[in-house]
């Protein structure tokens, strides 16, 4: 069963699918990767949230943002698939659902994000590439990844 992928700007996002978004993000990002730190760090008002809906529940998710706000590239973040539906190949379906956004929204197919280093795979797959040294976000190791 494909996502069913909405696109959508902090306003327009109902209360509850913010609710299950940042579930969703401390689930995964928090709980499974037993990873302490600041999820909610004031940036997701300036994002753009792709969501992927499996019977109307979200279990995939992406934010992006503009050039210039976070790297000098758009930037694509919080990438996040339930672990219960992995194995459907979501995060394709939102990685591709994420580039196209940025695409319409802003003009740009030059995209920059950090990457878990275990995903490096699953990124070039999608046409990014590694650059730069490895280093340590929040105590797991990480890689920046650029796609033009």
């Amino acid at each position: 069963m494909a996502l069913n992928i909405e696109v959508k700007k902090f306003s327009e996002l109902k209360l509850t699918e913010l609710y299950d978004i940042l579930q969703l993000r401390s689930e995964v990002f928090v709980v499974e990767q037993d990873c302490v730190y600041q999820d909610i760090d004031g940036k997701d008002a300036e994002a753009l949230h792709v969501i992927g809906f499996k019977n109307g529940k979200i279990v995939a998710y992406t934010r992006c943002f503009k050039p210039g706000y976070y790297f000098e590239e758009a930037a694509i973040g919080r990438v996040v698939v339930k672990d219960s539906e992995r194995k459907h190949g979501y995060g394709h379906e939102i990685m591709k659902a994420s580039d196209k956004a940025i695409k319409e929204q802003y003009k740009t197919s030059r995209i920059k994000l950090s990457a878990q280093q275990y995903l490096i795979k699953f990124y070039e797959s999608h046409g990014y590439q590694t650059t730069g040294e490895g280093y340590l976000e929040d105590g797991i190791p990480h890689i920046a990844m650029v796609k033009d």
